[in-house]
């Protein structure tokens, strides 16, 4: 539909009053059903309802009531698309005769159009929704559940009932939001090593609304390892699955309840007219921040940036590479839509165009008509939206990179340049931090310890902060801790040589130093390999403390003694790796060259360290690359009592070459420079020795803090203990 330029004020307006309409009789009492109960009820009723059972410790009770607020906003949702879809026709009739018509008669034609529409919404909801469960929840609920809350109750309500394979789930449901959580990552390895639980208990319950970075991530996969056929297809899906949670968060926007606006003060003036436009104008912001809802991972705080075009981009070059020429012209169209005077792609469209010579018919492909709707449904909306900043005072954070200046009104074009160009610049941030690490680290300091040498350094390894030491542990101490790694693995490891987490094609092992300990005790490994594991902890702290010249103390702060075995027949035309490029204390994006300091990294570690303990197997070689994952800079090869250590910022991008055959084991170790974040289990166990008697040698950060502080601290571990419980809290501890 084509509005007539005199209307547009008006259309504002009318704009305006379809949300007031739709939001407000959706609010309202409805005639519904006669009975209540069959009705769906406040979900944030139900969950609060749970949540007091929970407390009580009734816990068949919680588990019903929160298993019923999760169900009854699923079922809430659907019903709101649902009628959204059955009213789309309603008033279609008057919304077609709005271009013929002039003067009043217009705003007659539009009024009923809008009012038609309304009362379709509130007539079909009622019958399924109660009045109270059709009203606006509260920000804490939104939080509650977009948090993924109410599974963290659940995990723990379904372990008091007995009911594993259930708890199971939900925590690892929990989890998935929630990376950086340390109690529940302890729960969830405390249930695989419970009787019965199997990894398909672990099941991701809101994997529904997942699904975009499913496809994403195995299009990527398919890509590294030039597989074009295959990228090609799940990157057009991605697209799709995108476009589609894109629509479903924008219905959900328009059909929901809203919230009125609040009054601004003696001093203002709104009437109906000014809320009318606040309640539509907060509903069309609803809708533009799909797109950061729709390209932020779950447990991420910040969003891809062009998520959308950077798929578009990513599926034209694998049609391109796949042979689909005709293909990758419509996908290079639907990028241009975007970025429609953008170089590299009318660079590679002519390419396309040369390729597919005299096939006229291909080369007047037109872009898709979803990614065409998308645009101008968003552009109508970003025009509405500035209006409403110039004229109407209201606040809007425009998500895309791509909005065409022209849609942004003169008197902003100034503030939306320079909130443009500092997105730009964050952007390239990536390219221009290449070399730099503002870790605190700089490496060429002295190697405290008689036998060890420094066989690769900064240049040798082409990258900054980062070190190979030789002979930091004999043959023999080489030969004890393969030793507890075997007989920790037949002990029961709590890993049961299951899959690598990073590829099928390796089983894993790991244990901690805590574990190794309370193994000893009940006399299934040697004490004395248990307190060797525990030694090489602190060996490696002191000599790259020293190395790295860090002016600060240094904490350890994970041990984890792991072995990765190769699959025996499993590994003919293998590609992938036995463990990804990744950095440690960042989340980095290859595609943007960007690393972001936020959970679910362990944004607290400072300093990496692999001690290898053998080299009887293939494969298995550390690598360093580029930002880019891509860029080779430096490998290492694994030996007995080799170290090697980085500072584990941006600067150092690494992973680890596929396990072929043999089993390869290694201390992994990390640092830093916070005592908050310092490893409590090797305290545990330290505490566990001391309590049957015996000395742990200690040359740790206690030297540089004196004997007042020793003294200190000796008097302390009750203390201590007790604060930590305090600050985990006991709802989710198993």
């Amino acid at each position: 539909m084509a509005l007539h330029s005199g209307y547009f004020t008006v259309y504002v307006a009318f704009h305006c009053v379809i949300a007031a309409l739709i939001n407000c009789t959706l609010a309202a009492p409805g005639s519904g059903s006669s009975n209540v109960l069959s009705l769906l009820q406040p979900y944030d009723f139900l969950y609060y309802s749970g949540v007091r059972a929970y407390f009580g410790e009734e816990w068949a009770k919680a588990a019903e009531l929160l298993e019923k607020s999760v169900l009854t906003k699923e079922s809430l949702f659907r019903v709101r698309r649902q009628c959204h879809d059955d009213c789309v026709a309603a008033g279609r009739e008057a919304f077609n005769k709005l271009d013929s018509e002039q003067g009043s008669m217009w705003d007659l034609r539009a009024l009923d159009w809008v009012q038609k529409k309304a009362e379709c919404l509130r007539f079909c909801i009622g019958r399924s929704v109660t009045p109270a469960g059709q009203l606006p929840v509260s920000t804490d609920i939104e939080y509650e559940f977009g948090s993924r809350n109410p599974y963290n109750f659940l995990q723990v309500t379904y372990y008091k009932l007995e009911k594993l394979h259930k708890a199971a789930s939900a925590a690892h449901t929990y989890f998935v939001a929630n990376p950086s959580h340390l109690e529940m990552r302890n729960n969830i390895e405390k249930y695989r090593r419970m009787e019965g639980v199997t990894e398909e208990d672990f099941q991701d319950r809101e994997l529904e609304n997942e699904k975009h970075w499913m496809l994403y991530d195995s299009a990527l996969q398919y890509e590294a390892s030039s597989d074009w056929v295959q990228a090609a297809e799940k990157w057009k899906a991605c697209v799709n699955e995108t476009l589609r949670q894109t629509d479903e968060c924008r219905v959900q926007c328009e059909v929901a309840s809203q919230r009125l606006p609040e009054d601004r003060g003696v001093d203002s003036v709104d009437g109906v007219y000014e809320k009318a436009a606040a309640l539509s104008l907060s509903l069309l912001s609803c809708r533009q921040s799909c797109v950061t809802q729709i390209a932020t991972r779950p447990g991420r705080i910040s969003a891809q940036e062009d998520f959308l075009p950077s798929q578009l981009e990513h599926l034209h070059i694998a049609q391109f590479k796949a042979g689909d020429i005709s293909g990758a012209v419509q996908t290079l169209r639907s990028l241009l839509l975007f970025y429609p005077s953008d170089k590299d792609s009318l660079n590679n469209l002519q390419l396309y165009y040369e390729t597919l010579g005299g096939d006229t018919e291909s080369q007047d492909t037109q872009p898709a008509q979803e990614v065409v709707t998308y645009i101008s449904h968003s552009l109508e909306e970003k025009k509405l939206l500035y209006f409403g900043m110039e004229n109407l005072d209201f606040s809007f954070i425009d998500p895309d990179l791509w909005t065409p200046e022209d849609v942004v009104p003169e008197s902003l074009r100034d503030i939306w340049r320079a909130e443009k160009e500092k997105m730009n610049e964050k952007m390239k941030a990536g390219d221009q931090l290449e070399d730099v690490d503002d870790s605190g680290f700089f490496a060429g300091g002295s190697v405290p310890q008689v036998g060890v040498t420094i066989t690769m350094d900064d240049e040798v390894l082409n990258g900054t902060n980062r070190v190979v030491l030789d002979g930091v542990m004999t043959e023999k101490e080489c030969g004890r801790i393969l030793q507890l790694a075997t007989a920790a693995a037949s002990a029961g490891d709590g890993y049961r040589g299951r899959r690598s987490p990073h590829t099928p094609h390796e089983t894993f092992e790991g244990l901690t130093v805590l574990r190794a300990v309370k193994l000893a005790q009940e006399g299934l490994v040697n004490q004395s390999d248990a307190r060797l594991l525990h030694e090489l902890g602190e060996r490696a702290r002191v000599l790259l403390h020293s190395y790295f010249r860090s002016p600060s103390g240094l904490f350890i702060s994970f041990t984890h003694l792991v072995c990765r075995s190769a699959i025996a027949g499993d590994q003919e035309g293998r590609l992938d790796l036995s463990h990804p490029v990744h950095v440690d204390n960042c989340l980095l994006e290859p595609e943007t060259k960007q690393c972001w300091r936020e959970p679910p990294a362990f944004i607290h570690r400072d300093l990496s360290a692999i001690l290898y303990l053998n080299d009887n197997f293939d494969g298995g070689q550390l690598f360093f690359t580029n930002r880019d994952a891509k860029t080779v800079t430096a490998r290492v090869k694994p030996s007995c009592g080799r170290l090697v250590g980085f500072s584990s910022g941006p600067v150092n991008p690494h992973g680890v070459t596929a396990v072929t055959s043999g089993r390869r084991c290694a201390l992994a170790l990390w640092f830093t420079k916070e005592k908050l974040y310092r490893d409590m289990e090797r305290e545990e166990a330290e505490a566990m020795w001391a309590a049957d008697g015996q000395s742990v040698v200690k040359k740790d950060e206690e030297e540089k803090e004196g004997t007042a502080g020793r003294n200190a601290r000796s008097q302390a571990p009750k203390e201590r203990s007790r604060g930590r419980g305090r600050v985990t809290g006991g709802r989710d501890e198993l």
